[in-house]
């Protein structure tokens, strides 16, 4: 017989179970705010690997596929395949990515305002 796991105090952010410091570890890389950003600004329509890798300056191709593999894992981005030779592989945001969109834009806006004066 198993004992129900305690369910984390709600803001804990010091208990490794905390759902906060969970998705942060998840999705606090800057790869994944503009994969979130490209994705959310072609919504509805789906974007390929190669367009991503183009509009996301500095990402490497296996750091893309690496945070693509987790969005996807997650339930946060859509994956489909063309069966063509080579696959084209399209990427999009699910209902889920999408509610993430509004929060990730509003630590955006905060980093815009207030990035000069923590860089002073």
């Amino acid at each position: 017989m198993t004992t129900p796991r305690a369910e984390p105090a709600r803001g804990d952010l010091f208990d490794p179970a905390c759902p906060t410091r969970r998705l942060l570890d998840r999705i606090g890389t800057k790869w994944v705010s503009m994969v979130v950003k490209v994705l959310a600004e072609a919504a509805p329509q789906e974007v390929r690997f190669a367009e991503l890798r183009r509009r996301i300056p500095g990402v490497s191709q296996k750091m893309l596929s690496v945070t693509l593999h987790g969005l996807v894992a997650d339930g946060l981005v859509a994956r489909r395949v063309e069966p063509t030779v080579p696959p084209r592989v399209h990427y999009g945001l699910t209902e889920l990515g999408v509610s993430l969109e509004v929060p990730l834009a509003a630590l955006r806006e905060w980093a815009e305002v207030h990035m000069p004066r923590i860089d002073r």
